[in-house]
């Protein structure tokens, strides 16, 4: 049986290969709805098939998206990455996803392989400083859009929460239970100082606690951002003299390895200590108790994220703050930190 072609399609529906085109490629020119119709029900009646690998050898550029993450393990990277697979879709593209495991040369690693592939466009999860990703991105002309991040190094445009705002407001509701302080679950000492979110979350809580006058000295701890490490540090914390009445995670992965080690050193929580964390992820509302949090809108965001990494017209260079597109922080109030208790 013959290959059923595009000029076959184009025949049966009484219009010109480039509108068939146009149908299948959903533009660049707009098609009369009639005429999609018509151009849709001869694609199905033929069982026509777009030769996908001839349009990307075509165009230079294929109809996959590019999306590189520091950890798919952690539950807000992987919930991240699926709303923009969702997205994606919702334009017509695919996702590859590869995590850089928050190593310099493995997210070089995936920048050279995804735009070698001629991907239609980058979205980064940056794991640092960046300076290597930022080169090999400006020596390929890539479209790129940073989501979540944005380091120094790469100054493109971002799609950002706001993360000061967000650790702000669960400080602030921590201290209105009336506890003398809140201490912080911050980054680790090679956390980036700038663009990062971990290290706005960190002032977010020194705001907040300036704020009510009460001083930061000695209340800030490192630890990973996973629950596993962070139960390793939260069990010294909690089990030394000088344990915190409440606690303020930068992640809710921090903040269920806490919530593990209070259990296990028998403090209860939240009547001897109440813990907040950010990201709002979907395992934070089954936790024990159920983890008060920050949440970002991370469907809006990803959205916008395959929008502006598609659309040139939505990535005219502007100032920085017009680059940088911040979406509000909403606390997410559960019994973790004693509300409902």
């Amino acid at each position: 049986m013959a290959k059923v072609t595009r000029d076959d399609v184009a025949r049966l529906a009484g219009t010109s290969t480039a509108v068939v085109s146009y149908v299948i490629n959903n533009g660049p020119r707009p098609v009369a709805p009639a005429t999609r119709e018509r151009v849709l029900a001869a694609i199905k009646e033929l069982g026509y098939r777009p030769d996908r690998v001839a349009q990307a050898m075509a165009s230079r550029r294929t109809d996959l998206i590019g999306m590189i993450v520091p950890d798919a393990r952690q539950p807000f990277f992987a919930e991240m990455a699926h709303a923009v697979e969702q997205a994606a879709a919702e334009r017509g593209k695919m996702v590859l996803v590869g995590n850089s495991d928050y190593l310099d040369e493995r997210e070089v690693h995936y920048l050279r392989a995804f735009l070698g592939m001629r991907v239609s466009g980058l979205i980064l999860v940056s794991q640092g400083p960046s300076e290597h990703a930022a080169a090999e991105i400006e020596a390929w002309d890539a479209r790129l859009v940073l989501l979540h991040r944005r380091p120094e190094a790469l100054d493109d445009v971002a799609v950002v929460t706001d993360d000061v705002g967000g650790a702000q407001l669960a400080t602030r509701h921590l201290l209105e239970h009336g506890h003398p302080y809140v201490a912080c679950l911050g980054g680790t000492e090679g956390t980036p100082v700038v663009g990062d979110p971990v290290t706005d979350h960190v002032e977010g809580w020194r705001r907040a606690m300036q704020e009510a006058g009460i001083s930061t000295e000695g209340r800030l701890f490192q630890a990973p951002y996973n629950r596993y490490d962070a139960y390793q540090v939260a069990l010294s914390l909690l089990a030394g003299p000088d344990r915190p009445p409440a606690l303020v995670c930068a992640t809710d992965d921090q903040a269920i390895g806490v919530l593990r080690a209070a259990r296990e050193l028998r403090i209860d929580v939240p009547g001897e200590l109440a813990v907040a964390g950010f990201d709002d992820v979907k395992e934070a509302g089954l936790t024990d108790p159920p983890l008060t949090t920050v949440a970002s809108d991370r469907p809006a965001m990803a959205r916008a994220a395959v929008d502006l990494v598609l659309d040139d017209a939505l990535r005219v260079a502007g100032s920085r703050r017009e680059r940088l597109r911040q979406f509000p922080a909403r606390l997410v109030v559960r019994r973790s930190c004693g509300c409902g208790s």
